[in-house]
């Protein structure tokens, strides 16, 4: 009997033991993350923080991480002495005809790439993910020769319409969220009569939601933190997008780090802003993507 509660209690210690030493393990771990976000989130803060100061206390030493006075001179300028207005306005504009057109194309392929069979289809789909190798740079004086030919320099054509019919990744993201859609809904579809378009419309697009929030916050980022497109194909003034009006405040205000900030601020909210209003289906559409192949 008392060798069984001197087991009883080995066991019980050892429990304990276990269970102190994931308590101290988890409270360093999360130490940790908290120091590293903390750090992570540094910029974004010293950032905010700058965009609400003077230029005097911009630069003093030692750095304030709160505005002792905090003012919207900044954005004031920024949006008076600069059309910073029109500069949002036509980013939005180019991201969201942009990033809606590359939508529904790269659905309409994901769909036939995965539930059509047609000749080719396999080396097709092999030539589409290639032009994922191929970096944009090497394209960009070509697709310059063919947009000066037929009149869209100047235009916010060569930021829209490539968008909109060229998107390799979005193609092949979609399409491997389809691997996980179930066949039996398309195949009922098909005893009743719907075709190929109406079960790409009624069934695949409504359950390719999460798929599609996920490429249309990438495709977003991408467009609208573009800037060496822009900075190609745009050189008047009122076509400029956020981030040659952001590179503009920098060369004409060098000195003034509030403006600087301030643009900044007002390039970085919409980005956050589509994140936050898509992050239920992001999560979701990320952990389903690669679940067949």
């Amino acid at each position: 009997m008392q060798r069984v509660s001197t087991m009883r209690a080995a066991r019980v210690d050892r429990v304990a033991s276990r269970r102190q030493q994931e308590l101290v393990a988890n409270t360093i771990t999360h130490i940790l993350l908290i120091v590293l976000g903390l750090a992570a989130l540094a910029p974004f803060w010293w950032m905010i923080s700058t965009s609400f100061k003077t230029e005097f206390e911009a630069f003093q030493l030692p750095p304030t991480w709160l505005p002792l006075e905090p003012t919207l001179e900044a954005y004031g300028d920024l949006f008076l002495d600069q059309p910073f207005g029109i500069f949002f306005y036509n980013s939005v504009k180019i991201a969201v005809l942009g990033v809606g057109g590359q939508l529904i194309t790269s659905s309409l392929a994901a769909f036939a790439f995965a539930r059509l069979d047609f000749p080719g289809k396999n080396v097709l789909f092999i030539i589409v993910l290639s032009t994922m190798m191929v970096p944009y740079a090497v394209t960009v004086i070509p697709l310059y020769i063919v947009m000066h030919r037929i009149g869209w320099v100047n235009t916010h054509l060569p930021l829209i319409v490539p968008a909109m019919l060229s998107s390799a990744y979005g193609t092949f993201l979609l399409r491997q969220f389809m691997f996980s859609l179930p066949v039996e809904l398309e195949d009922a579809a098909r005893i009743d009569g719907c075709s190929s378009f109406g079960i790409y419309r009624r069934i695949a697009l409504p359950l390719m939601k999460p798929a599609l929030a996920t490429l249309g916050v990438f495709s977003f980022m991408a467009s609208w933190n573009n800037f060496f497109g822009p900075f190609i194909f745009l050189d008047r003034k009122y076509l400029f997008t956020v981030q040659l009006g952001v590179a503009l405040v920098q060369r004409q205000w060098y000195t003034s780090w509030p403006r600087l900030m301030a643009g900044s601020v007002v390039v970085t909210l919409p980005v956050l802003l589509v994140f936050l209003l898509l992050q239920r289906y992001f999560v979701r559409g990320i952990s389903l993507t690669g679940i067949k192949g």
